[in-house]
């Protein structure tokens, strides 16, 4: 029987850094990246760090928040071509989530953590994520689980090769072009350059593990 295995995003902080507003390289004005031909606007980007620092804002804690989640727009950037990735590597092997996966999915988290409110301060302390981008978690959450159930891996070292190895032939074939004023992107790692998060790493599937990142 497969071991449970799930993506979780690692709490570990970034390095701060100011607030990047690049309008676009000279090869792909405006992009932040191109990943598989398909461009990731500057404008995307900030939308969705916008809604995350208007979020912290509203929290008590909203200082310690800001602090903790640092260079917000290059974290929020190696989520979005991480979900591109993880797109590619469902549809090659013939995954999908349906709309009944994803409300047990969510539902089981918001159980987990302790309600609705509860899902979304932890989410937004421990990983920058706002409150409407709490669904985009969650089908992440479910698509690696079965992509992991998929290929049938395990747990232990042996399991962890294997999902990295698919992870990263599957970036490297998208060919992600990434603005140089955010780095570049690690195929072999599939993150970020000088980012710290260990996107394949094995945890129980257990909701409220995943959105602490414990």
């Amino acid at each position: 029987m497969h071991r449970r295995t799930a993506l979780a995003v690692s709490a570990a902080l970034l390095t701060a850094a100011p607030l990047l507003t690049a309008c676009g390289s000279d090869a792909h004005p405006g992009a932040a990246a191109v990943v598989g031909g398909r461009r990731i606007e500057v404008a995307s980007l900030q939308a969705q760090v916008e809604d995350v620092r208007h979020a912290q804002a509203a929290s008590p804690q909203s200082a310690q928040l800001v602090a903790a989640t640092g260079d917000l727009s290059r974290r929020k950037l190696n989520v979005m071509i991480f979900d591109r990735v993880v797109d590619e590597v469902a549809r090659d092997n013939g995954v999908t989530a349906t709309r009944a996966e994803l409300q047990e999915a969510r539902t089981s988290f918001v159980r987990q953590a302790g309600g609705e409110d509860r899902l979304a301060a932890v989410l937004l302390q421990e990983q920058g994520v706002a409150p409407d981008q709490i669904d985009a978690f969650v089908r992440r959450n479910v698509l690696m689980n079965k992509i992991a159930q998929k290929l049938g891996v395990t747990e232990g070292p042996e399991g962890q090769k294997k999902l990295t190895d698919v992870f990263s032939a599957a970036s490297e074939e998208l060919g992600i072009d990434v603005n140089p004023r955010y780095g570049h992107w690690d195929d072999a790692q599939v993150r970020l350059s000088d980012t710290t998060v260990p996107w394949l790493r094995q945890i129980s599937q257990d909701p409220a593990a995943a959105a602490s990142g414990a």
